[in-house]
């Protein structure tokens, strides 16, 4: 990779806004950093930005492991490892151009469906449906976090926060192993995610401050709100 100061300032500031808007909702992280990074260094992804989500996870699953949905993390998991498999065929055959407009008409049409349709049950079905998606979504453009926070929009703040955090981590070495099984990864993608993994830390710091505020009727709005512009982004970034 040609890495620049400039390439790694924008990196920098990218990881740090999206781990504090991750602490605060539950995911974000890589709809922030994605995107940067495939204009400033695009042989980066998807790893640098998976690498990430270890630190990130860790940190959140610190504060709130007890309210994670354990019953439902396993069918998540479930679904989550087919799609991590399809996902690294997608990589292999398919323009990030083209996924990146997928990933992002995907995410609108489920915030438009949970705006105007009935709450998504949260039943094995649908935890299986979700962690697949996630696992397409998070191996082949770094972006899993809207398919599990869209499900769990309803349920109480920790909850999704740590649901999120506790499959992000195990769909994180599911995907790196997929990858490297692959040969997909390479040593400076992974370092450049351990790189930045400082500034996660000091960004999840930083969300947990919003905690209070989005929990008194904020979360629900925040989780679809932030989707779809990040959508809307994600779509824009590979018209350019």
């Amino acid at each position: 990779m040609d890495v620049t100061v400039g390439a790694l300032l924008a990196a920098a500031v990218a990881t740090l806004v999206g781990a504090a808007i991750q602490s605060s909702i539950g995911f974000g992280m890589n709809l922030v950093t994605v995107p940067v990074l495939a204009l400033v260094l695009p042989e980066s992804l998807p790893v640098a930005v998976i690498v990430l989500g270890i630190p990130i996870s860790v940190t959140m699953l610190r504060h709130e492991h007890g309210a994670v949905d354990r019953a439902g993390l396993g069918w998540l998991i479930g679904g989550r490892i087919p799609g991590t498999a399809l996902a690294v065929w997608v990589v292999a055959v398919v323009s990030t151009a083209t996924l990146q407009v997928v990933v992002g008409g995907v995410v609108l049409a489920v915030v438009l469906a949970s705006v105007v349709a009935p709450p998504i049950p949260v039943r094995p079905a649908t935890q299986a449906a979700a962690g697949m998606v996630s696992g397409i979504t998070g191996t082949a453009a770094g972006i899993g976090g809207p398919p599990v926070a869209l499900l769990y929009q309803h349920r109480e703040g920790p909850t999704i926060r740590s649901t999120l955090a506790a499959t992000f981590l195990i769909g994180t070495g599911l995907s790196l192993s997929f990858l490297l099984v692959a040969r997909l990864v390479t040593l400076e993608q992974v370092a450049l995610g351990v790189g930045l993994t400082p500034l996660v830390i000091v960004g999840a710091v930083w969300g947990r401050r919003s905690h209070a505020i989005l929990e008194q009727g904020w979360l629900r709005p925040a989780v679809l709100g932030f989707a779809a512009v990040s959508a809307l982004v994600v779509i824009a970034d590979a018209a350019l």
